[in-house]
């Protein structure tokens, strides 16, 4: 007790000295909700979070989700304090009103996701998505990469039929032609690439920007935020090493995941690993988004995005 005592004390003068003064109090463990890929894979796999949190006597717990959604489900929930989702599932959580906070972005301009076709399909534009099957995961980054697909072609959300497919689900439907294009992101469009025999009928890079981001339980941040601070810290470490460590993260995903490595090789080459606080530019772009899924009926009210972004300062 006494060495936990000493060791918080530390704690505390160090984020003084960083110019911020916190709350003594810190809580007995520390749940992350993560996908296997990005920083947050890499900061697990090296036990940054760990190695910051348990002197002060927190336990890390991680939490595996497939995807975005359900990840949310939990944080709102208390499940989970923190976690990582592309940009779409949150404006469905703030319009269901989660308790969640924006804390840290990963942008990027898109280049890791794309609407793929059967390598023999007649399909060359986006225009000529008018009346197909687009299959994608409700709620998620594919859903709103579709949208605005729809939107630089000239199509309504009316012109195709949504099939809602999870990941793997999306992956069977699209191998056996039950549906005619599939919006997906990496690692699954790497391997759509490698291993279906799909055909780019789009990247995002060419459609929209799509950020993913860092997201913590509300009220676990209002009391904890010099913990959520630590975190983040950490993670933009993981991503930094990532950024010159390209090869080791590819061969890191591929042990975490059992994916093919030329495939996850693709995916961290077209990955921007640049963590940092939700700037103004950001947050404009996913408001962008809420406003198209209001316009469509897709969310029952407008949303203002920066109502729960919360500002991080990087101490690292």
């Amino acid at each position: 007790m006494f060495r936990r005592h000493v060791l918080k004390l530390i704690f505390l003068g160090a984020t003084v000295l960083s110019g911020t003064a916190y709350a003594f109090d810190t809580p007995r463990e520390f749940r992350i909700g993560y996908q296997k890929n990005g920083p947050l894979l890499i900061a697990r796999q090296q036990k940054l979070i760990e190695k910051r949190l348990e002197p002060l006597g927190i336990t890390v717990k991680w939490v595996e989700f497939s995807f975005g959604p359900p990840l949310l489900e939990a944080l709102n929930s208390g499940n989970i304090d923190y976690g990582t989702t592309g940009d779409a599932p949150p404006i469905f959580a703030q319009a269901a009103r989660a308790n969640l906070l924006y804390v840290a972005a990963l942008p990027a301009a898109g280049s890791g996701s794309a609407i793929l076709v059967p390598e023999g399909s007649t399909l060359q534009s986006l225009a000529d998505l008018k009346g197909k099957r687009i299959g994608f995961s409700k709620a998620s980054s594919a859903h709103a990469l579709t949208i605005a697909a729809l939107e630089k072609a000239g199509l309504t959300y009316a012109d195709i039929t949504p099939v809602y497919l999870a990941p793997a689900d999306g992956a069977a439907a699209f191998q056996r032609g039950a549906i005619d294009a599939w919006t997906i992101w990496d690692p699954y469009y790497a391997i759509g690439e490698r291993q279906k025999g799909a055909r780019v009928l789009a990247s995002a890079k060419d459609i929209a920007a799509q950020n993913s981001f860092f997201l913590a339980n509300k009220d676990f941040t209002t009391k904890y935020p010099q913990i959520v601070s630590v975190v983040n810290d950490e993670v933009a470490k993981a991503s930094d090493w990532a950024k010159t460590h390209r090869d080791e993260a590819a061969v890191l995903f591929s042990e975490a995941t059992g994916v093919d490595l030329d495939a996850q090789k693709k995916t961290v080459e077209r990955t921007e690993f640049v963590f940092a606080p939700v700037s103004d530019k950001v947050a404009g772009e996913q408001q962008a988004i809420a406003d198209r899924f209001f316009k469509l009926g897709l969310i029952p009210a407008a949303l203002n995005i920066r109502d729960i972004v919360w500002k991080w300062t990087p101490n690292s």
